[in-house]
């Protein structure tokens, strides 16, 4: 049988589970597009309590993400730590608008419990467990939010092979996308997106270097925010790249996920990139969420991504006459060098990762201490690490010199230019903008474990924000052929207020987001 015939045969038979009759749940809660103030309310005047949630979650996950496969390990601790913040509210203590709420975490961010964290490969399987929760979780845990699971992704966060499927890891399988279960999630944050849009879990954290937060997020038809590098802190998050890795909530409102926002940003001394946050960062991101949040705001129409599919560049066109309607001034606006950041971005990125990820190895006291470990590990056991694409960025990788190095500070210092002095700091000079507007998607592809990611019409915008470093968040626009595709804003640095205000006023006069309906396939 063919891998594209095993594909859909076995969605085939895991979507009998969900479609027609609904995903089960033990509990008379519905928590269907429920969002957080919601689930607050709620637990405040008694309708369910914290551990009735996570149980109700815990239930849907059994029923549902055999179609999705987008958890890979549960917490087995989450009912007991829900059940010590019921008592916690009892008591009259509500730690915060995340109290009781259940999040799911992309498994390469540590937790010092009894899950493991792995970036989906089987080689960081028996390492020891993470001595402290990431600084990320140690936030979110103080805040009140009960950590349900781990979500899978591609493995190691889609930086090991140039041929690779988005969403497979070694140790997860393959995630699939939640509104027809033949097409890719898109990655590296695959599972933290199929689950938060199949209600699998509240709200959930995904990472990005490039794209991993706002591709999967838009592609299943979610709200996805990569912040400000620094803004959350990365210690204890399996990296790839110092200058453009950030974690970032992943959920199905822009509330949520300025909620997640601001119980996470904080000083860490670990991580020196958030030193600016005892100036630059709020707790107060809710704050922002205006429903006339367009009206007199300049937004930049990023012009370059339009014309490679006439389908998208409707859906987007549409958004932006609402916009307009909503008050909102459009200016177009074309990047000097546009697209010609991209191979000093892979030359940084490469140099990164193989001083970041030994770093990491070191303090987490693997067996392994490098990339030239990992690589004889997949080489040892490509059977289940290696059956369908290789390693080609490890073994590139490996061969980096030092971060001292003129070909690492040359690469860096283009990518600066191109993305913020003649980018997106030139075109928001130039016209005074609030904000610049482009589609983050085109319809996702068909999954293949043989040839890769590989879509027609591929359209995304996220790598001039990545690049920078600065803020983006992608929110649902439409569908075409029952596929979402998004809308992304991006801005300066730290410029996350502006950018919740106006993409929660796109939201709310839109309302673009709809259910999956885990079809197996397109029609």
């Amino acid at each position: 049988m063919k891998r594209r015939e095993f594909i859909a045969a076995t969605t085939a038979a895991y979507v009998g589970s969900v479609v027609g009759t609904g995903i089960a749940s033990t509990n008379a809660f519905d928590v269907e597009e429920a969002t957080v103030a919601s689930l607050q309310s709620a637990m405040q005047t008694g309708e369910i309590t914290a551990r009735a949630l996570v149980s109700t979650y815990i239930d849907r996950i059994a029923s549902g993400d055999k179609a999705t496969n987008s958890i890979i390990e549960m917490n087995p601790d989450a009912l007991a730590i829900a059940a010590t913040l019921d008592a916690e509210r009892k008591a009259g203590k509500v730690r915060g608008p995340l109290h009781g709420i259940p999040v799911v975490l992309k498994d390469n961010i540590d937790t010092a419990d009894k899950m493991k964290t792995t970036a989906g490969s089987l080689a960081l399987l028996d390492a020891p467990t993470p001595k402290r929760d990431a600084f990320l979780v140690e936030q979110l845990r103080r805040a009140g939010a009960v950590v349900l699971a781990k979500t899978n992704l591609s493995e190691w966060a889609n930086f090991r092979s140039t041929a690779s499927t988005s969403g497979w890891s070694g140790r997860g399988g393959q995630t699939r996308n939640p509104y027809i279960l033949d097409r890719n999630p898109c990655g590296s944050s695959s599972g933290t997106g199929a689950a938060i849009a199949a209600n699998f879990s509240a709200i959930g954290i995904g990472t990005e270097t490039d794209g991993s937060i706002v591709c999967p997020s838009s592609i299943c038809g979610i709200v996805g925010l990569k912040p400000t590098v620094g803004l959350i802190s990365r210690s204890g998050v399996i990296p790839i790249s110092a200058s453009q890795d950030t974690a970032g909530p992943m959920t199905r409102t822009v509330a949520d996920a300025a909620a997640m926002l601001s119980a996470m940003t904080a000083v860490d001394a670990s991580d020196p990139a958030t030193a600016k946050n005892s100036t630059m960062a709020r707790t107060d991101y809710e704050t922002f969420l205006k429903p006339d949040g367009l009206k007199g705001a300049v937004i930049g129409v990023a012009r370059d991504y339009w014309g490679k599919r006439a389908e998208v560049d409707a859906i987007t066109d549409a958004a932006l006459d609402a916009m307009k309607k909503a008050g909102a001034t459009l200016v177009d606006v074309k990047f000097a060098e546009f697209g010609k950041f991209d191979d000093a971005e892979f030359e940084v990125l490469q140099f990164e990762f193989k001083d970041g990820l030994a770093k990491y190895l070191a303090g987490r006291g693997s067996q392994y201490k490098n990339l030239d470990d990992l690589i004889k590990f997949n080489n040892d056991n490509a059977a289940r690490e290696m059956p369908y694409f290789k390693q080609e960025i490890f073994e590139k990788s490996a061969k980096k010199g030092l971060l001292t190095s003129k070909e690492y500070l040359d690469a860096r210092a283009l990518c600066i230019k191109l993305t913020r002095e003649i980018g997106i700091d030139a075109a928001m000079n130039k016209d005074k903008l609030d904000a610049i507007v482009a589609p983050s998607n085109a319809p996702t592809w068909m999954t293949d474990l043989v040839n890769g990611d590989c879509g027609s019409n591929y359209i995304s915008s996220s790598s001039m924000a990545a690049i920078s470093g600065y803020p983006s968040i992608t929110v649902p626009a439409g569908f075409l052929h029952e596929l979402p595709i998004g809308i992304s804003f991006f801005g300066r640095a730290y410029s996350e207020p502006v950018l919740i205000r106006v993409a929660y006023a796109f939201e709310q006069m839109t309302k673009a987001r709809r259910k999956p309906k885990f079809l197996a396939t397109a029609a």
